[in-house]
């Protein structure tokens, strides 16, 4: 599978983000939302700094972009997000009516997309996202790697 120069700029985008969100101390999750070669929005996790468990990093790019286009339809967009997402924000995906989503790594605890469900491939849904994943899949796992070892190791 071959991603284009244009998705992996974006994905890198989407991994500084979650860097961005690890120096906060968040999970480091990043997301970048488009249309054609125009980025609408992008930003990382933020659970703990905003105190919301709907914080995620494509929740906060899905509502950046819906508020400054004026609605929250995204058609024709693609979410490039550095870690499969979860149901809630597959949920989401399919209301804003977003095209395509690109992942990084697998979420083998929470993601939705591949790993403990399909949500986007149910066939009730009156909206198809398409989606593809393993885009910079080693930078995004080293990430989360090193984020999760030292918060252990923080831990004591």
């Amino acid at each position: 599978m071959s991603f284009s120069d244009w998705d992996t700029q974006c994905m890198m985008l989407a991994l500084e983000e979650a860097k961005r969100s690890a120096e906060r101390g968040e999970v480091p999750v990043g997301a970048v939302l488009t249309r054609g070669d125009s980025i609408l929005a992008h930003g990382g996790n933020a659970q703990i700094e905003l105190s919301d468990p709907s914080a995620h990093a494509e929740i906060r790019v899905l509502r950046e972009a819906g508020i400054r286009h004026g609605n929250y339809r995204l058609p024709g967009t693609t979410l490039y997000v550095s870690l499969e997402p979860c149901t809630m924000c597959c949920g989401a995906l399919v209301h804003a009516r977003v095209a395509t989503v690109m992942f990084a790594a697998r979420e083998p605890k929470a993601g939705a997309v591949i790993s403990t469900a399909t949500v986007l491939d149910n066939p009730a849904l009156n909206h198809r996202v398409e989606w593809r994943e393993g885009l910079l899949e080693e930078h995004s796992s080293d990430l989360l790697r090193v984020f999760f070892r030292d918060r252990r190791s923080a831990r004591g």
